[in-house]
């Protein structure tokens, strides 16, 4: 996180803890007005790899699993970058703003861009951290779409889509949700301004609205667990199975085309007090004492409990309860994604 941010973000009652907004003071009010409000939130706790040079795009377009043709000034994408056994080592948002953007958990950063140099070659490409160059602000709620007008001018009209404006870019991510992308240097004076009629809150709950929107994020914990399609990449674009070879590509054809997919990723709430994490097995009776799945992201409910995307064994959905970490532990109550697969 820029220090500079960070400490106005302090200033204004922030707690932060290793680069990442925890809350403003009131974690569980935080959550109750994400459900039902207008929000702003600092997305520090993700690093960018900004990609330039006159082979980026084929540079790019050989490495991950989306059509990074499609990716240009108004319009961003989804995507994954995978071992060539197919496993995700990655997913991120990419979009274009003088060169090429991937922004990805900041625990992977480093390691995405040290892996991704090495395949550089002669290829003209060049690859550099800006994490702390550009502030990046989440504003979700009823009323996200009205407010950024108000101080942009306009708001990108369909999902992915992009728009730059003097303020800064801004990338409709849902109907009701957008990211915000400025400089740092201009980030006070507009956190400021939507903060008037957006209440901030910490990372937690920006998480949250990632999960109800069946968005997943591969952490170190769930690094080479899934292939992109058992996290339904394929449903928000991520995946484009008519491009050209990358890593894992013959893999991930494959198993498009065979239609094996035996896991795949849900949406399901864990009533639990103890905290629910990215990584945790799940067992079902019919699978034994065999994981029959994963948690992929966790976050805390304004109901209560846990919300959590998890790839499971759609045979264990089928036959009956899902359970967190042991056959006895809290049942997952399964609940309707925002997209169909």
């Amino acid at each position: 996180m820029n220090l500079t941010w960070q400490a106005y973000l302090q200033h204004h009652n922030a707690v932060i803890y290793d680069g990442c907004v925890i809350h403003y003071g009131d974690a569980a009010a935080e959550l109750k007005r994400t459900r039902s409000g207008t929000v702003l939130a600092d997305l520090s706790y993700f690093g960018l790899i900004h990609f330039s040079g006159e082979d980026a795009q084929a540079f790019l377009q050989g490495q991950l699993s989306c059509d990074v043709r499609k990716v240009d000034s108004s319009n961003a994408q989804y995507g994954s970058y995978c071992t060539p056994k197919g496993r995700m080592l990655a997913s991120f948002l990419l979009w274009h703003g003088d060169g090429y953007i991937m922004q990805l958990p900041s625990a992977l950063q480093a390691a995405i861009r040290k892996r991704l140099a090495m395949f550089v070659l002669r290829a003209k490409v060049e690859l550099a951290d800006i994490s702390d160059t550009l502030v990046r602000m989440g504003i979700a709620g009823n009323h996200a779409a009205a407010l950024l007008a108000e101080v942009a001018g306009a708001v990108p009209a369909t999902r992915l889509g992009m728009i730059h404006a003097q303020q800064g870019s801004i990338i409709r991510l849902a109907h009701d949700r957008f990211e915000l992308v400025v400089l740092a240097e201009q980030a006070p004076a507009l956190w400021q301004r939507l903060s008037k009629e957006a209440m901030p809150v910490g990372a937690p709950c920006w998480n949250w609205l990632e999960i109800k929107a069946g968005i997943p994020i591969i952490t170190p914990a769930t690094q080479e667990q899934f292939i992109p399609q058992m996290t339904n990449l394929q449903a928000i674009g991520g995946v484009n199975f008519q491009k050209g070879c990358y890593p894992g590509q013959e893999i991930v054809a494959r198993t498009q085309y065979l239609g094996k997919i035996k896991r795949r990723m849900y949406l399901a709430n864990i009533q639990s007090l103890k905290p629910v994490a990215a990584g945790d097995e799940l067992f079902s009776a019919d699978m034994a004492e065999q994981s029959s799945g994963m948690v992929v992201n966790a976050a805390p409910s304004p109901d209560g409990g846990f919300d959590v995307l998890a790839v499971i064994q759609a045979s264990s959905v089928e036959a009956g309860k899902i359970h967190w970490q042991a056959l006895d532990g809290p049942a997952l109550e399964i609940m309707p994604l925002p997209y169909s697969l």
